[in-house]
């Protein structure tokens, strides 16, 4: 099917066709035919790089150019930037794109100006909350790795999102991008959408397992050179040596860090003069970024040619890695699984090292089928690559059998909703009566009545589910309930609106009635007691000088659960040493201090912190609704977690470019305020800062002085970098 033929305005065809696209693979055609460009509701169950972004563009291009809008969701915030970047091609065609995954309190009118708005489900689900306006006017939903339903984290949003969108717009069309699963017929029943299924891909996927240096595929067999003595490291180098590139899934950031390492000495010797001097330039950029052992260890792998990705680095060490792998720089990355979810990295071979994965209940587990199928679709990149290989690596003859049976032969699982727990359903009850969706308990069942969960076991359970979840409402002050109606107080409405957990705020509100005396550590403490604190792992190491502190900080813990009760116990350790983590953030404890200290990256710090600054304003706002101690102290709190800080460099902090190194060098310079800055001699505070910085500090308090170059600026421009501004690392 030509694009050419398609019913689609003429400028769109044409940016289609100066892009090189003339012609829709056969899943887009089946698709077309099925009903894309007429507003059917359809579900797109096709791998890994067959073209499913490219049905939302010709789905979403349609509307927005008869006068709709666009929502497209996505599961992460880095896969929000990417397909936002993408889509912000279609300006050519007058088409505005905006990108909303931030503060979840507010509503984002602004951002309804676009025609296409990009978001997590997560924001999309707060926008709902917010009662955003331009929601209303939505004509076209995307809800890109739909699959994620059943995810025990993301999925109950994802299910209720998509349950509300389609209540509150029904004539709204829904496109569903899934990977291949098994029970793709039922997840197009429950959206009313055609299905378009399809094994067909662009690229050529030859899957099969590494053994004894042969690779076995399906229908044939290739010998492996054996320069050394580590099969994967083998493969990359038959890789790069045939002009691809490797993607290698480790079970851990250990392992990931130490094949790329290992990797090193081979990959170096594979490299030109010019690619040496490509890599060297972006280890460079790695370094001066981050100055953490960790970016220290990654610039030297990336000199080498390797290079490896996790949820530890920081997103602009992660852009880094991909950006040079994207153009060709890098010819292997070892990274985590996360790479697998959703971000286009393909690569000639994909190499899974591990198939098993450590579960804290049942030890060493194969990974689901789903998830290799996932990770074995990023091989082969259309249009570059004649063909992509999937290698599993085996240790004897038995288990190449086994790998065979378990994943190559065997298709992905069903996917089963999570939604139907207290836990999951809680928040979703709060906000749907919150926002209006249902005034009674009939009102509140009909409607979870259209969630996947309903559809898939016949509403079994749910009523008892939702009685438990609307006990706990009550009797927290959050819900009113007669006979005949469900009312959501102004606790509820903040709540909902807060994108909190309802336990959370329980907790926080207990925590605010009963404590004594509100330090530091009591209010970090209370931020990581909620269960929307990603809590950091006890090492065995970590006890001693863990409990050591708590008794010698008893009184300032709102309660100290007994050491007998072990499980409950454990869990209060994790929470102080996640609190111990804060507590050295905000008292400007060096990052790679950090990193080794409680053995974790740059990125989990960002992180925990972005979560407990928005715990923490939370706090603060629960405490002024209720009339609670703590309003201020929790405010100034929030700040200083924002910025790593201690209270004295807030103003200063303010001041964008000023991170807290340099805020601190100021302030030990005697430049303790704006108004310190507003009279000093530009000289004075480039010798501090270096002068681009120096100048930009000068413009944003209103003045205008031009900054004289200074000798030797390398070592300002290699001040820590101020921390990334995110929400949760979804």
């Amino acid at each position: 099917m030509k694009i050419e033929s398609l019913d689609l305005p003429v400028e769109v065809k044409h940016f289609y066709e100066n892009s090189g696209i003339l012609e829709l693979y056969p899943p887009q055609a089946e698709a077309v035919e099925k009903g894309l460009l007429e507003g059917k509701n359809l579900l797109a169950a096709i791998p890994t790089a067959s073209g499913k972004t490219l049905l939302a563009e010709l789905a979403m291009l349609k509307s927005v150019l008869a006068g709709g809008k666009a929502l497209y969701i996505v599961p992460l915030r880095a896969l929000a930037s990417e397909k936002f970047r993408r889509f912000q091609e279609f300006s050519e065609l007058g088409i505005r794109v905006g990108i909303s995954t931030g503060d979840y309190d507010r509503r984002d009118e602004r951002i309804g100006i676009n025609d296409i708005i990009v978001a997590t489900s997560e924001k999309t689900d707060s926008l709902l909350r917010n009662e955003t306006a331009w929601m209303q006017e939505i004509s076209v939903v995307v809800a890109d790795e739909v699959h994620l339903i059943d995810s025990a984290d993301r999925g109950p949003t994802l299910e209720v999102t998509l349950a509300k969108l389609r209540k509150m717009n029904p004539s709204c069309q829904i496109l569903a991008l899934s990977a291949t699963v098994g029970n793709a017929d039922e997840l197009a029943a429950w959206l009313d959408a055609e299905l378009v299924e399809s094994k067909w891909r662009p690229t050529e996927l030859m899957e099969g397992v590494l053994f004894n240096g042969t690779f076995f595929c399906r229908d044939r067999e290739k010998s492996v050179e054996q320069p050394t003595k580590d099969e994967a490291i083998n493969l990359v180098l038959d890789t790069i040596k045939e002009g691809g590139q490797c993607l290698v899934f480790e079970s851990s950031r250990k392992n990931c860090m130490g094949f790329a390492k290992k990797a090193t000495s081979a990959v170096k010797k594979t490299l030109s003069s010019l690619e040496k001097e490509a890599l060297a330039g972006i280890a460079d950029e790695i370094l001066e970024n981050s100055e953490t052992d960790t970016s220290s260890v990654l610039a030297t792998c990336v000199r080498s040619g390797t290079a490896f990705h996790h949820a530890g680095l920081t997103s602009p060490l992660r852009e880094l890695v991909e950006a040079g792998f994207r153009d060709g720089r890098i010819k292997l990355i070892s990274s985590t699984p996360t790479l697998a979810a959703g971000l286009n990295l393909p690569a000639r071979r994909v190499i899974i090292r591990s198939y098993r994965r450590y579960s804290s209940d049942s030890g060493m587990q194969p990974i689901p089928v789903l998830e290799y199928k996932q990770m074995a679709g990023r091989a082969g990149r259309p249009r570059l690559d004649p063909y992509g290989e999937a290698v599993l690596l085996a240790k004897s003859y038995e288990e190449l059998v086994f790998l065979f049976e378990k994943y190559i032969e065997a298709g992905a699982e069903d996917i089963w909703s999570k939604l139907g727990t207290e836990n999951a359903l809680r928040t979703h009850v709060l906000s749907t009566v919150s926002n209006g969706f249902a005034r009674t308990k009939e009102e509140l069942m009909d409607f979870l009545e259209a969630t996947f969960f309903a559809f898939q076991y016949s509403n079994f359970g749910l009523s008892m589910v939702v009685d438990e979840c609307l006990n706990f409402l009550r009797q927290e002050g959050m819900l009113e309930q007669d006979p005949d109606s469900l009312i959501s107080t102004s606790f509820g409405k903040l709540v909902s609106r807060l994108y909190i957990d309802p336990l959370s705020a329980a907790l926080i509100a207990k925590g605010l009635r009963g404590a004594g005396t509100l330090t530091e550590l009591t209010l970090l403490h209370l931020v990581c007691s909620t269960p929307d604190m990603r809590l950091m792992y006890m090492r065995s190491q970590d006890y001693q000088n863990i409990n050591d502190y708590v008794m010698a900080h008893a009184e300032e813990f709102s309660k100290v659960p007994s050491p007998f009760n072990v499980v409950e116990y454990e869990w209060f350790l994790s929470e102080v040493k996640t609190s111990l983590l804060l507590m050295d953030w905000i008292h400007e404890k060096p990052e790679n201090e950090l990193c080794l200290k409680f053995n974790i990256g740059e990125g989990d710090i960002h992180a925990s912190a972005d979560i407990a600054e928005w715990i923490m304003h939370v706090t603060t706002q629960l405490a002024r609704l209720l009339d609670l101690k703590g309003a201020k102290e929790a405010a100034e709190l929030e700040k200083r977690i924002h910025y790593g800080a201690g209270p004295e460099l807030i103003e200063l902090l303010d001041i964008r470019s000023i991170g807290r190194v340099r805020a601190r060098k100021l302030y030990e310079a005697g430049f303790k305020s704006t108004a310190d800055l507003a009279g000093a001699s530009p000289e004075q505070v480039a010798a501090l800062v270096g002068p681009k910085i120096a100048e930009r500090i000068f413009k944003q308090i209103g003045r205008r002085d031009t900054v004289p170059e200074i000798p030797d600026t390398k070592s300002f421009e290699k001040s820590s970098p101020e921390r990334q501004r995110t929400i949760n690392d979804f």
